[in-house]
């Protein structure tokens, strides 16, 4: 299995990643844990009844690294030579333990690298959606692509 490479991917192209995954009470405190994040929102189930949603709010760190990991075999799997930032992140509704997320990524542009003819530059935007249709990530990134290897 491999990634695209920077001349595969097309400004426009929209993915919809095969790959879901149920969030778990597990995975939210197992990650505002190793994070030390240790706002009570995420862990305390008696002070989270106190707040509007009454109940704890998944880690929203942890929905961006989940969408962002199930975008990875389509994309960018042993192609990508990293991040070189993130531009705009949103998280428009919350996520709670049981929910089921899905990712889908549009290819927004593209450009080769002004300093190595081995790489270029694309820029993708991110979504996640629950079980109800529901945007809980918006999330539009950069990143550092390989280009094709050229034929010997």
């Amino acid at each position: 299995m491999k990634g695209l490479y920077f001349e595969e991917m097309e400004p426009g192209a929209v993915i919809r990643h095969p790959l879901t995954r149920t969030v778990t009470e597990m995975d939210n405190v197992l990650f505002t844990s190793l994070s030390m994040n240790v706002a009570p929102i995420h862990l305390d189930a008696e002070y989270a009844k106190t707040l509007p949603y009454g109940k704890p709010l998944v880690n929203s760190l942890f929905t961006m690294a989940l969408i962002g990991g199930m975008t990875v075999p389509d994309l960018v799997f042993q192609t990508s030579l990293g991040n070189l930032g993130y531009e705009h992140v949103e998280f428009p509704n919350p996520v709670f333990h049981g929910d089921t997320l899905r990712a889908e990524t549009t290819i927004l542009d593209k450009r080769e690298s002004k300093s190595d003819q081995t790489r270029g530059i694309v820029w993708f935007e991110h979504r996640g959606i629950n079980q109800r249709d529901e945007l809980v990530l918006l999330c539009k990134r950069v990143g550092m692509i390989m280009r094709l290897p050229a034929a010997d």
